[in-house]
């Protein structure tokens, strides 16, 4: 079982940063791979970025390719999502998921955190 909660959303005005963060509990954490999601009013949930148990793999949308960075510290039980130059079509709410492989399917998360609101204004 892993409990995750995010933190970090807020307002921020286009070209900004925002670094989000998911804790995590649960003693086997660092098994899995972990991702960011969002979500748009009236739209679907879409991946942003994963990353493996161990660190080195990543994969991004090509959306945010370029602006955001995927990492992780698994002796703190902890992912996060750096944003960089952010847009207005960014704006949504932002989740971090736990997934059992190397996938970018929501449906393959199997753990999923209560969401952080990011709002970027133009």
């Amino acid at each position: 079982q892993v409990q995750l909660v995010e933190s970090g959303g807020g307002l921020v005005q286009a070209g900004g940063s925002l670094r989000l963060s998911c804790a995590a509990s649960g003693r086997t954490f660092s098994s899995y791979t972990m991702g960011w999601f969002r979500q748009a009013p009236g739209k679907e949930r879409e991946f942003v970025a994963r990353i493996n148990w161990s660190g080195p793999v990543t994969g991004y949308a090509n959306s945010v390719k370029g602006r955001f960075t995927i990492s992780r510290d698994n002796a703190k039980n902890t992912v996060y999502l750096q944003m960089n130059s952010l847009k207005p079509e960014d704006t949504a709410v932002y989740y971090c998921a736990a997934a059992r492989g190397p996938t970018v399917v929501v449906r393959e998360y199997v753990y999923w955190g209560q969401g952080t609101q990011v709002t970027v204004s133009s």
